[in-house]
């Protein structure tokens, strides 16, 4: 059986459609030992292979098979039966990187949004326990800055005046600081700043429609509102908090190839630890 190319088993009732070679990437497994009628629990009826397990936990072994990666959804559970079917199967590579689930499991990311309003301009400040969060979040935010005549605060559009960009203030990797609205200058001048945040495209002066956007941008990337405070009634400080649950990093085996033998060297994060 081990010069077949597709492979179809039927696992606790599931059809699954595969390559010998992925079955094959752990030799010395009970899935590869299979197509050489090497294993008595696991017998051909009809063309397929059916095994009496359970069906569902084993799709995450076959995307495993398939990438050499562990990765999960943020609402699983069910980590010891998984090691359980994993050393089933005779996957103990897998098996061991099951048993780090404080790895696996998803981690609750904090975001706070610090509103003030003083007079013509909103000040904003905006906290992360996620570095990476912040640094893309930076990204989609843009400042601009101009001269223009009167005291056009409550207008949503830039003037004709051409504008210009202002850098974000980062005093450090989980935070950012920036500000919106006019500011008395010379004469009947005033200085006014704008914000966008992509993919809207509009450069808005009000620290309202600000606000309103920013909520409504980090709402859509899957944060979840948890509480509005004051924190200075005397200072107008608004905090406006949220969570959600951050996908780890997979962890990812590392296959070396000898005659004879193909085993789990190493176990390691796919991707730098970058945000913690």
């Amino acid at each position: 059986m081990s010069n077949r190319e597709v492979v179809v088993l039927s696992v606790g009732g599931v059809r699954f459609v595969t390559r010998a070679s992925t079955l094959q990437q752990f030799p010395e497994s009970r899935l590869a030992r299979m197509l050489d009628d090497d294993d008595q629990e696991i017998r051909l009826v009809n063309g397929e292979f059916f095994v009496d397990r359970d069906g569902t936990l084993f799709s995450y072994i076959m995307d495993f098979l398939r990438t050499l990666q562990v990765s999960l959804p943020t609402d699983f559970s069910d980590y010891q039966r998984l090691k359980r079917e994993a050393e089933f199967y005779g996957l103990y590579a897998l098996a061991e990187l099951l048993s780090q689930e404080h790895l696996l499991k998803p981690r609750v990311e904090i975001l706070e949004v610090r509103f003030s309003l003083q007079e013509m301009q909103t000040f904003f400040r905006i906290f992360g326990s996620c570095s990476a969060t912040i640094e893309t979040l930076a990204e989609q935010i843009m400042l601009f800055t101009g001269q223009q005549a009167g005291q056009s605060w409550s207008s949503p559009f830039p003037s004709q005046k051409p504008l210009f960009p202002l850098p974000l203030q980062r005093p450090s990797h989980h935070d950012m600081v920036f500000q919106c609205g006019t500011d008395c200058s010379a004469g009947n001048q005033f200085v006014a700043r704008y914000v966008s945040i992509k993919p809207d495209n509009r450069k808005l002066i009000n620290g309202a429609n600000v606000l309103g956007l920013l909520l409504d941008t980090l709402l859509k990337d899957g944060f979840r509102l948890i509480s509005t405070r004051t924190v200075s009634s005397e200072e107008k400080v608004e905090c406006f908090s949220f969570e959600r649950l951050r996908r780890p990093p997979g962890l990812t085996i590392t296959v070396s190839q000898s005659p004879g033998s193909c085993r789990a060297a190493q176990a390691r994060r796919s991707q730098a630890s970058k945000g913690k």
